[in-house]
């Protein structure tokens, strides 16, 4: 397993160690604060930061079979994806609210749980080679999609995601 694998499992683990640890120590008037720098709710933000790693584990086949497509296609298809950014923001903060109430603090942690298991597994069973396929991201989506990131590179984004938003939690 090379160094960046193994960093990004690491960043896994420590943010299911974090996320546990944030449920545990916050109480229900924390959770129900609003947090700092956005419009959502402590509990709302922290559903957020386990949101980042179902992005990223939807988006895994999706790299999978557009980085094999011509070049100008992928450029196009990010162009597309960037001209919904209007939709995928109305998305991004509805569905965290929404989300935020099935996925409370009493199941987000089991769902956190779930969806690293599966991006490890997925992550360990990728070969070096695949891991450096690349495909254009939209990057008016996400401060941290880049134009153009490697399948490596989106298995650690939701651990950056994670931790910027992390910041932002006033419990």
């Amino acid at each position: 397993m090379d160094s960046t694998t193994v960093a990004t499992l690491a960043g896994y683990a420590r943010a299911r160690t974090e996320l546990r640890e944030l449920l545990a120590d916050a109480s229900a008037d924390a959770l129900r604060r609003r947090s700092t720098g956005t419009r959502w709710t402590n509990e709302e933000l922290l559903f957020h930061l386990v949101f980042g790693y179902m992005v990223a584990q939807a988006l895994v086949p999706l790299v999978r079979v557009v980085s094999r497509m011509p070049v100008g296609f992928r450029r196009a298809f990010a162009a597309l994806l960037n001209a919904g950014t209007v939709p995928f923001d109305f998305v991004n903060y509805w569905g965290t609210r929404f989300a935020a109430t099935w996925f409370n603090r009493n199941r987000m942690a089991a769902k956190l749980d779930r969806v690293l298991e599966s991006l490890a597994r997925s992550l360990r069973r990728s070969p070096p080679e695949r891991l450096r396929r690349t495909m254009p991201f939209p990057t008016r989506w996400d401060p941290f999609f880049t134009a153009d990131m490697s399948l490596a590179e989106l298995y650690a984004y939701p651990t950056r995601h994670f931790d910027f938003h992390r910041a932002q939690l006033s419990l």
